[in-house]
Formats: C-alpha cells, sequence, structure tokens
C-alpha cells in the first residue's frame, strides 16, 4: 500500500482523484487551512512530516487571464511548487505525478501536437506550467506529467455549467469557434492517472484528453444538444449558439487556437483507445443533472 500525498483535493481533478486513488493506499489529502502551498517553508514542513511515497499533484493557478497580472502568485503554484515537489522526490525516493496544460504549445496550424513537438506559450499561465513541467523532467525523479487541455466537470466553476447557467437566461449567445480542442472531463483524468499507476508505465510526459476535437462553440451546441435531449428546460438552443473569432472576444491572455494532442503514446502505454468527447461529455452531464 502507498502513502500518497494528494494536493489540490478541493480543485476539479483533485476531488475526482479523491475518490479513484483510495484503493491504492490512505490518502493525505490537506485543505487550504492544513497547508499553504504558496509558502515553500510550509510545503517543505509539511513533507518532512507526512513522508509520502506518491505525491499526486492535482494544485494549479487555473485563472488564466488573471495570471497576466499575478504573475508571482502564478508561478508559484505552477512552477515553483512542481519543482519543489520534484526536488523531494528525487531525494527521498517518491514518485510523482503532475497535470499540465496544452497551453504550452504554441497554438499554430492544424496537426496535433506531439509530446516531442516544440513548445511556445502564449501567455504567463502557459509558461509558468511549462516552467513546471521543465523542473520535473530535470530534477531525476521518478514521475508522470499527463498534459490535457478544456478541464471541466460535473462540479466547480468551468464552460459546460457556466453555458448551462447562461442558457438559462439567455436567448443568444456569441461563442469562439477558432480555438480547436479536446473538452476533458477531471473524472477521465482520474481514472487514467489511477490506471497508469497500477500500471508502472515509462517515466515521463504523456498526453491526456479525449479522441476528436470540437471549438468552444461546437462544445456548447452539444452541451445545448444533450440537455435539451434529457428534457432540461433551456431558454435557447444549439441553433442560437453563434460562432465567432477569437478576435472578436479579446482577453488579457493569448489561447492558442491549435490545442490538438496526439494521444498515441499514452494509449500505446496503457494498451487503451481512449472515448471521445461526446460520449465523455454526456457521462458528465448526466452525473451534473443527478446531483441537480
Amino acid at each position: 500500500m502507498k502513502n500518497i500525498l494528494l494536493l489540490g483535493k478541493t480543485g476539479q481533478v483533485g476531488f475526482e482523484l479523491h475518490r479513484v486513488l483510495s484503493p491504492l493506499g490512505p490518502i493525505n489529502a490537506p485543505g487550504r487551512a492544513e497547508l499553504d502551498l504558496t509558502s515553500a517553508q510550509a510545503v517543505a514542513d509539511y513533507l518532512e512530516r507526512s513522508r509520502p511515497d506518491l505525491i499526486v499533484n492535482a494544485a494549479a493557478w487555473t485563472a488564466v487571464d488573471a495570471a497576466e497580472e499575478q504573475q508571482s502568485k502564478a508561478r508559484r503554484l505552477n512552477a515553483g511548487l512542481p519543482e519543489q515537489l520534484a526536488k523531494y522526490s528525487a531525494e527521498q525516493g517518491a514518485f510523482l505525478v503532475h497535470y499540465s496544460s496544452d497551453y504550452v504549445y504554441p497554438g499554430k496550424g492544424t496537426e496535433p501536437w506531439q509530446e516531442t513537438s516544440t513548445i511556445g506559450p502564449l501567455s504567463v499561465y502557459g509558461q509558468t506550467k511549462l516552467e513546471g513541467d521543465q523542473a520535473i523532467a530535470q530534477s531525476g525523479c521518478e514521475h508522470l506529467i499527463f498534459r490535457t487541455s478544456w478541464v471541466y466537470s460535473a462540479r466547480g466553476n468551468n464552460f459546460m455549467k457556466t453555458m448551462l447557467r447562461l442558457a438559462k437566461s439567455k436567448t443568444e449567445l456569441n461563442i469562439v469557434a477558432d480555438q480547436i480542442g479536446a473538452p476533458t472531463p477531471a473524472r477521465l483524468i482520474a481514472q487514467i492517472t489511477a490506471m497508469a499507476i497500477q500500471s508502472n508505465i515509462s517515466n515521463g510526459l504523456y498526453h491526456l484528453a479525449p479522441r476528436g476535437e470540437t471549438s468552444w462553440h461546437g462544445f456548447a451546441q452539444e452541451i445545448f444538444h444533450l440537455t435539451k435531449y434529457h428534457g432540461e428546460e433551456l431558454t435557447m438552443g444549439p441553433e442560437n449558439a453563434h460562432p465567432i473569432s477569437t478576435s472578436d472576444y479579446p482577453t488579457p491572455a493569448k489561447r492558442p487556437l491549435n490545442s490538438r494532442m496526439d494521444l498515441t503514446k499514452l494509449e500505446k502505454a496503457l494498451n487503451i483507445q481512449l472515448p471521445d468527447w461526446q460520449s465523455q461529455l454526456a457521462l458528465t452531464l448526466c452525473e451534473y443533472m443527478e446531483n441537480q
């Protein structure tokens, strides 16, 4: 049985991880009141006391636009914390699991990114996530980094829930249609994490997302379509979601247009075929509706 330290338990991915990792061993999952992740000293002291042999780091600064102004805070959680965990893991022989982002890529072209593709973050968020990845890889610790995209779940704040809320009060919405990626439910991330830990796959970086691709506009249309299919009352349908370009919706942080990721490496390592994003959305919507 592994002594597991789970960081970020209140986030979307952390919540799902807590559920699926329980069979692997006792989980120590401190909340913010117990452990201030922004303090390197607090983290060092906690690691010394808890002595984990498996660290699963689901903590991160995820406010992409706010990172442009609060760079030091974003860098601490996205780069400094992973570096600190990696150093501890290398020194103590612990295993580290960490989560990265499609935002480390430059977002050009239409071909799916591979784990070996040239990186080129467009934002502070993307740059700090990349710095965290690099620190782990350079530390020499045993690790898995899962680079994922467009995370959502039945809980927390995310695109799916925002669309459902707006569709109950708005009659029309303008939604970005030229950013392409794969919406990834936190539940799938947690399930694959548990499978990878138990399978003892090779150390390194893997892309983790469902198969297929869509835009935010296409994602929203599918959300509205499935919600109406289940009989939920909405004031608008898929036909009232209008596509716009990224340039029509300026944000403080620049977003990549191409977030497609090649999944071959992970599928081969685990001998699986990842599910498509549509079926994963259907499952997540059902879970959300059941909890209402």
